[in-house]
């Protein structure tokens, strides 16, 4: 809900600030987000950003969502998560609700990077599929290669990744590095490799309909 001039003034804040938009998102989106401000001169929409490792305990997110909206919401004449349901069952959709703000659409970030329909159509075709985004494909070790226990036993790679067949690097950017690096990934995992510039999907789709709307 927008707060009026005379709100904004009680509570110490600066009318002139008045139509400025938090967004409150994943860690691990924070570099498209932050070349979509530049690329597209959005300089009334501000970013925070929550640890991308939540990702590994998504139980963790909505009660951190819920918790950040409330530190920045008097600061703000409105916030908006970016986020999808990233693992949260629908628990973190019911919270956005219950704080009255809204969040981004889609079950997670693969699907909006590729944009939510053509995912879905996708869907029944690539239930064998592993996908990497960009900042998983920088932060491959930390994320997925450590976490699941592949650099102290590497014999349990064969049972983790038994049912998939190859690796989907769905690219941000037309970076040559990334895509050598994600081409490794694939290697290290023993999956096929298969390459889609998606660039940023959704996420664009809706970060410039929230900026065309204050």
């Amino acid at each position: 809900m927008a707060l009026s001039d005379a709100t904004l003034t009680q509570a110490g804040l600066d009318p002139a600030q008045k139509g400025r938009v938090l967004l409150l998102a994943c860690g691990a989106l924070a570099h498209e987000i932050l070349a979509l401000k530049s690329l597209n001169g959005w300089d009334h929409l501000d970013l925070a950003c929550l640890p991308a490792i939540l990702h590994n305990h998504p139980e963790k997110i909505p009660d951190a969502v819920a918790d950040a909206v409330t530190k920045h919401r008097p600061d703000y004449d409105d916030i908006f998560v970016v986020y999808a349901d990233c693992g949260t069952g629908g628990l973190l959709q019911k919270k956005c609700k219950e704080l009255g703000v809204e969040m981004l659409q889609g079950p997670h970030c693969y699907s909006f990077f590729e944009g939510n329909a053509a995912f879905a159509e996708r869907s029944e075709d690539e239930f064998t599929a592993f996908y990497l985004t960009d900042f998983l494909v920088r932060q491959f070790d930390a994320f997925v290669w450590r976490p699941l226990g592949l650099d102290r036993h590497p014999e349990l790679r064969d049972m983790y990744f038994a049912h998939y067949e190859k690796l989907v690097y769905q690219a941000q950017f037309d970076d040559p590095v990334l895509t050598d690096k994600a081409q490794d990934c694939a290697n290290r995992l023993g999956l096929a490799f298969e390459r889609r510039f998606t660039g940023y999907g959704d996420l664009a789709t809706e970060l410039r309909s929230i900026s065309a709307s204050k």
